[in-house]
């Protein structure tokens, strides 16, 4: 099935967001996410759903040693390939699910804004910790689940189009939704947050953070910002493995 990622238009709307364009100063939730980072120091790393390849090249650029980044769409690999020069970063095309995730492998596992696109976050929970070495880290970004939980992720707007609320229901029965994303309409998955905190606990780990960013201030004069300060849209969490 073809990776919305890889259709020409949708794919071109996508690169002309903040987050496209400048990277890692461009994303809302980076100011609180980099918090929760480990030292890359000498590090092995792996990028689950790595985009652009912002975080890869971000990490090789604190001292990692190697960074396997992967991701299902290859328009995205391809744009990363073109901003990547470093040789310690590896680029795979091949989906979160579907990687083999080999023991001890690993000493950090990152992944932004791609978990929600995952039916089960137990099982990659329990494949990433078989990847990590002992303590190992594993820090993502996933979208909030009060953002995921209706489906249609968008607001509620009163007859002359201005911002009522934002809709909640169904936050308890869990899975598939059909969101609407720069206009194109694509499976994603809810989840509470009480299977993102279990799903970890159960399967190895300690948690070390957890954060509900808002944006940061010097973003707040951009179209819309400031409406992100009415509801969570997303959920940034740090873990790490608790194997001897």
């Amino acid at each position: 099935m073809e990776n919305t990622y890889d259709r020409k238009e949708f794919f071109e709307k996508y690169s002309q967001m903040e987050r496209s364009v400048k990277g890692l100063e461009g994303a809302g939730e980076w100011h609180e996410l980099q918090k929760l980072l480990p030292d890359f120091s000498g590090k092995r790393v792996l990028d689950l759903g790595c985009g652009f390849g912002w975080h890869c090249r971000y990490a090789v650029e604190k001292g990692a040693s190697y960074v396997l980044g992967l991701d299902p769409s290859e328009n995205m690999l391809a744009r990363a390939r073109e901003m990547t020069e470093d040789t310690r970063v590896e680029y795979r095309l091949q989906s979160m699910e579907e990687y083999e995730y080999p023991e001890n492998a690993f000493d950090v596992v990152i992944s932004s804004l791609a978990l929600h696109y995952v039916e089960s976050f137990t099982d990659i929970s329990r494949k990433v910790f078989r990847c990590l070495k002992p303590g190992g880290d594993f820090v993502f970004s996933a979208e909030h689940p009060v953002f995921t939980a209706y489906g249609s992720q968008d607001w509620y707007y009163d007859e002359k189009g201005k911002i009522l609320h934002w809709p909640v229901d169904r936050y308890f029965e869990e899975g598939e939704r059909q969101a609407v994303f720069l206009g194109e309409t694509m499976v994603k998955y809810h989840r509470t947050l009480t299977t993102y905190i279990h799903g970890l606990l159960e399967n190895g780990f300690t948690l070390t953070g957890l954060t509900e960013p808002m944006p940061s201030e010097n973003m707040m004069e951009l179209p819309g910002m400031k409406d992100e300060l009415r509801r969570p849209m997303m959920l940034l969490i740090s873990a790490r493995s608790t194997k001897s």
